[in-house]
């Protein structure tokens, strides 16, 4: 009745993880989880002051250093 040597189905395509590929190179953690004192400052300055504050532009340009020293690619 069937064709009982059919090909077995293709396997599902393989999906990129990319958080797994957003890891520091020092760290090994996730840019989210990096530079949690600079992330803090940076972020309670912005909520406090507005992004365009000198003092909080300073403070993102250093977060982004830290960053920058883990091994992630911010602009």
């Amino acid at each position: 009745m069937g064709n009982s040597s059919s090909n077995p189905p293709p396997p599902p395509p393989t999906v990129v993880n990319e958080s797994a590929q957003k890891v520091g190179i020092k760290s090994g953690k996730k840019i989210c989880c990096c530079c949690p004192e600079t992330k803090r400052a940076r972020d309670a300055c912005v909520l406090k002051n507005g992004e365009e504050d000198a003092d909080c532009q300073r403070l993102i340009e250093l977060h982004k250093a830290c960053l920058r020293g883990e091994g992630f690619d911010v602009k």
